[in-house]
């Protein structure tokens, strides 16, 4: 198996990693400031970045496909690996969830109108979107417990429920919500009750009631918002793909989504466990470099065995991905799920060790970054899930005898 990037990849890998030294990392610190000036809006920095960006071509890079860079999954892996290594440097280069998914959403499923008046602006980068299926009041792991009700009414649908971590609902720039919620809540087959339906953000009954954060951070740019939607009426033609397709929808759109997370969580563990040996070379304790102590140099080798391995399983994934399709790459994307989060988790926690107080501060990047890795084991479906459904395809292809 031959995991050597192809030219095209390496050539942009290199430019992307250029275009993170000089424009990127020099810019973390007043990213921080300008967001903390004017919260959940976009900073005038990362709007500066991304007009650089799209200029020298590195933009939509997660899409394949005419409507983006046409790269191939295990091509785009490490894209995101490097822009993981910044939590909003996704944005920069168009690459951000959930736009990212949203936009692979209306690619696959949209129609030519839906493509026309959401997609493109999109793809240009001169709108945001939003993604609205988890809520508050059952366990949304389990897709079919979701009690949004979609009702048709005439040429209009009328939407009645409660979401909460409505990521990217709060940033001005979002205009559009793409919401999951049950058309035919009697159907007897409980996987065709759920349908997708494209929501304007300014529909007269569209109510954010507050944000959510996560270990006490606010969502940066974009919030994770609990919204009410009360009789809000969109038109039929706003309906995606269909009714009862919602959970078709739901599984194309996460499994890429998926594999996304995991490409930055071995990126964001990359540069902590750099951070963590220039930390330990550059301090001293007790007579010698924190370097020197077994217990730590151990930390470090463990970290580089995971990562590697982490990331090894993410390659794997996006190439069984690339070549036999989603659907049966699933197992190998559940896997990547499972193992790379915690992974991430792990590694940070070492490095934030090794920095002590500081590294539980805002002067390093790692605080923020657990909190990042720490939600992905729950984001896009909790570990629980995914092992249960791993093992459920295991037995039934292994266990027989």
């Amino acid at each position: 198996m031959d995991f050597r990037h192809s030219a095209r990849a390496h050539e942009l890998q290199t430019r992307l990693t250029a275009f993170m030294d000089e424009h990127v990392y020099p810019n973390e610190k007043l990213h921080d400031e300008q967001l903390a000036a004017a919260p959940y809006t976009t900073p005038p920095i990362v709007e500066a970045l991304k007009a650089r960006a799209q200029a020298q071509g590195l933009w939509n890079l997660f899409l394949p496909g005419h409507h983006g860079a046409g790269l191939s999954n295990l091509e785009y892996a490490p894209l995101a690996e490097v822009m993981g290594r910044v939590e909003w440097a996704s944005e920069v280069f168009n690459c951000s969830a959930p736009d990212t998914g949203n936009m692979e959403t209306l690619a696959l499923y949209g129609s030519d109108e839906q493509k026309e008046r959401w997609l493109k602006p999109l793809l240009e980068g001169r709108i945001r979107s939003a993604f609205s299926m988890t809520e508050p009041e059952v366990a949304s792991s389990d897709a079919t417990n979701i009690r949004c009700h979609i009702r048709r009414d005439g040429d209009h649908y009328v939407i009645n429920g409660r979401k909460w971590f409505t990521s990217g609902a709060m940033n001005p720039h979002c205009t559009l919500l793409i919401v999951m919620g049950k058309t035919a809540p009697d159907h007897p087959e409980v996987h065709r009750q759920q349908s997708m339906i494209l929501v304007p953000k300014d529909t007269p009954g569209v109510r954010i009631v507050r944000d959510i954060s996560v270990f006490g951070y606010d969502g940066g740019s974009h919030g994770h918002p609990e919204i009410v939607y009360e009789d809000v009426r969109v038109p039929v033609d706003n309906i995606l793909l269909g009714e009862g397709r919602g959970f078709e929808i739901a599984q194309g759109r996460l499994g890429p989504g998926r594999i996304h997370h995991c490409m930055r969580l071995v990126g964001v563990a990359q540069r902590a466990l750099e951070t963590m040996c220039r930390r330990a070379e550059s301090r001293t304790a007790f007579g010698g470099k924190l370097s020197e102590q077994g217990s730590l140099r151990e930390d470090i080798a463990h970290s580089f065995c995971e990562i590697e391995q982490a990331r090894m399983l993410t390659l794997m994934a996006a190439d069984k991905m690339d070549r036999e399709g989603n659907k049966v790459a699933k197992d190998l994307i559940a896997a990547a799920k499972i193992v790379v989060p915690s992974m991430a988790a792990r590694v940070i926690d070492r490095a934030i060790q090794v920095h002590g107080g500081m590294g539980v501060s805002q002067d390093t990047f790692l605080a923020k970054a657990y909190t990042y890795a720490r939600f992905i084991r729950i984001g896009d479906g909790p570990d629980q899930v995914h092992l249960s459904a791993l093992a459920k395809h295991l037995l039934k292809k292994h266990g027989r005898a």
